[in-house]
C-alpha cells in the first residue's frame, strides 16, 4: 500500500523524467511549462489510488497515469486560449508566455503524448483501456462545446450547468479511477463503480472551483478572483443566483452582464455583495456535500479491504477542505 504522500513523490519523478522531450525542443518546452509547475495531479493519483485498492505493482500503471496528467494539460492549454486566460496556477498561461499558435500546435502534440503513454499496459486490458479513454476524451470536448454556448444563452438551467461540468470536468477524474481499476484487473462492476465516484467527486471538485473563484485566496487558488464574474460565465454560482434574485436583483445583475466598459475590482465587488445577500456561498455548499457524500457511499460498497480503501477516502475528505 503507498500512502498519497507517496504517490504524489512517485508522480512527480516519473514527470522530472521528461521522456516525451524530443526535436525540435521549442514545440514540447510549452509542455514542460506546463506540467513542471505541478498543480494537483489530481488525475494520476485517482488512477494509482484506484490501481492500488487491487494491486501494489503500480509500475505497470504510472506511464499511463502520466499520460492522463499531460492529456489533462493539454486540455487545459487550449481552453485558456479559448477563455483568453491570463493566468494558470498562478502563471502566465501558454498562449501569454509564447502566442497562440505556440498553443495551439504544442496542445496537440501534448494530446499525441498522452495516447503513447496512456497505450502502456498489458495487452488483454489495451482494447477496452483506449475505447474508455475515447469515450472520456470525447466527452471532455462536448462539455467544452457546452460551456462555450451557454456563453451566449440567458436560460442556462441549474441541472444543464451541471451536465456539463460533468462532461467537461467530472469525466476525467472519473476515467482516471476506472483506468486504474481496469488495469489492475478488478471486476467489471467494480470498475464502473468507481468511474461513478470519480464522476461525483469531479463535480463537487469544479463546484468548489466556481466557489473559490468568488471567495478564494488568489495565492493559494492560483487565478485571479473574480475572473467567471469579470468573464460573465455561467457558473453555479451565477446561476443560482438568478433563480433566488428578485426582479430588482436580477436588474442589477444584467446590469453588470451587459456593461462593457466597467472597473473589474467593482464588477466583482458588486456581484460577489449579491452572492452573499442571497446566500448563494450556503447552497454551494450544500450541493458540494452532496457530490462529495454520493462519492462515499459507492467508496463503502467497493469490495476491498477498509485497509485499502482508507487513502482514497482520506482523499475524498481532502477534496471537502479544498483552498485552490
Amino acid at each position: 500500500m503507498y500512502t498519497v504522500n507517496e504517490l504524489r513523490e512517485i508522480i512527480k519523478q516519473e514527470l522530472d523524467k521528461k521522456e516525451y522531450m524530443q526535436e525540435p525542443y521549442s514545440l514540447f518546452e510549452p509542455i514542460v511549462y506546463m506540467l513542471e509547475d505541478g498543480g494537483k495531479r489530481l488525475r494520476p493519483m485517482l488512477t494509482l489510488i484506484a490501481y492500488n485498492l487491487y494491486r501494489d505493482d503500480i509500475e505497470k500503471v504510472l506511464k499511463s497515469a502520466i499520460g492522463i496528467e499531460i492529456f489533462h494539460n493539454y486540455t487545459l492549454l487550449h481552453d485558456d486560449v479559448m477563455d483568453d486566460a491570463e493566468l494558470r496556477r498562478g502563471r502566465l498561461t501558454v498562449h501569454r508566455k509564447w502566442n497562440t499558435n505556440v498553443a495551439i500546435l504544442s496542445g496537440d502534440a501534448a494530446a499525441i503524448t498522452a495516447y503513447k503513454c496512456i497505450e502502456h499496459c498489458e495487452d488483454k486490458y489495451l482494447r477496452r483501456a483506449i475505447d474508455f479513454f475515447n469515450q472520456v476524451a470525447m466527452d471532455v470536448c462536448k462539455g467544452q462545446q457546452y460551456d462555450m454556448e451557454f456563453e451566449k444563452r440567458e436560460d442556462v438551467t441549474e441541472d444543464e450547468y451541471i451536465h456539463m461540468i460533468y462532461l467537461k470536468t467530472a469525466v476525467l477524474l472519473a476515467g482516471s479511477l476506472r483506468h486504474g481499476a481496469l488495469l489492475a484487473g478488478a471486476p467489471e462492476h467494480e470498475y464502473n463503480a468507481l468511474y461513478d465516484l470519480g464522476g461525483a467527486l469531479g463535480l463537487a471538485f469544479q463546484l468548489q472551483d466556481d466557489y473559490l473563484d468568488v471567495y478564494g485566496d488568489v495565492t493559494e487558488f492560483g487565478k485571479n478572483i473574480g475572473g467567471d464574474i469579470v468573464a460573465n460565465k455561467k457558473t453555479y454560482m451565477m446561476i443560482k443566483a438568478f433563480e433566488l434574485a428578485d426582479a430588482p436583483t436580477k436588474e442589477v445583475l444584467w446590469h453588470w452582464i451587459e456593461k462593457k466598459d466597467f472597473d473589474k475590482d467593482e464588477k466583482v465587488a458588486a456581484v460577489t455583495r449579491i452572492y452573499d445577500r442571497l446566500g448563494v456561498k450556503e447552497y454551494a455548499f450544500a450541493i458540494i456535500d452532496k457530490y462529495l457524500d454520493q462519492s462515499r457511499e459507492i467508496l463503502e460498497r467497493l469490495d476491498v479491504s477498509e485497509e485499502r480503501k482508507a487513502y482514497l477516502r482520506d482523499f475524498i475528505d481532502s477534496m471537502g477542505n479544498r483552498k485552490k
